[in-house]
């Protein structure tokens, strides 16, 4: 996926998740990059992916449409407004507008308006919650694009990739996006597969022959239940 292709990350991840995404940047050794709790989606049940268009908000929209004149079918704006909780810094406008410029979807780092508009409109917003003051002032006069934005205590560049689901978002690096979504769609079938097995009457207990496990912790203190299941090829954990 190079250069990246929103839509076969798009398409990707919709049979995956956060959880499956987060446990494979795990195994792969990757930097866990992630918003702090609390993020919440307008839309429960909205899952998105694609490449990040990070802007730093100043308190005025030009930056924001600025940054929709870069974006790429399937971007996703995320906002840094340093987690502000006094204002809502995007509404039904700026959501209107990134529509029309492919972007399917806007995560902040702070707070939104115009929920009720937004609901209607049926587009995905991942926020702090909700202000309805717009904000009132602007930090600098001529603002430029951004191509660097930090959300929480994470850098986000132009080029990263945004996962969000209920479960949270997520940043990995758009140059190792291949194997990370290898990796959780492997995870991912391991997990549906154990799934099955349960209903089937098998439990975890079982499929991880957890009695074994056991033995062999009274033998070996440093043998480790995450040892143990990956040389199961179990995935629960990772």
């Amino acid at each position: 996926m190079n250069p990246i292709d929103n839509q076969k990350i798009r398409d990707r991840f919709s049979g995956l998740s956060t959880a499956v995404v987060a446990d494979a940047m795990v195994r792969l050794g990757m930097e866990p990059r992630v918003a702090e709790p609390g993020i919440e989606s307008l839309l429960p049940g909205t899952r998105v992916a694609g490449r990040a268009l990070p802007v730093k908000h100043y308190g005025s929209v030009d930056v924001f449409f600025a940054a929709m004149t870069l974006a790429q079918p399937g971007d996703i704006l995320v906002i840094d407004n340093d987690g502000r909780k006094d204002e809502g810094c995007i509404g039904d406008l700026t959501a209107l507008e990134a529509r029309a410029h492919g972007i399917p979807a806007m995560i902040v780092w702070g707070c939104h308006r115009d929920t009720r508009e937004l609901q209607e409109m049926g587009f995905p917003v991942f926020s702090y919650g909700t202000c309805p003051f717009g904000p009132l002032s602007a930090d600098r006069e001529d603002p430029e694009v951004d191509s660097m934005a930090r959300f929480c205590d994470v850098e986000i560049a132009l080029g990263d990739i945004v996962f969000a689901d209920d479960d949270g978002v997520i940043f990995a690096p758009g140059d190792e996006i291949e194997n990370l979504l290898n990796a959780a769609e492997a995870i991912g079938a391991t997990e549906r597969k154990q799934a099955k097995a349960i209903a089937s009457g098998m439990t975890l207990h079982k499929q991880f022959r957890f009695d074994e496990y056991l033995a062999r912790r009274e033998s070996d203190a440093t043998y480790t239940f995450r040892k143990h299941l990956r040389g199961l090829g179990g995935a629960i954990e990772e």
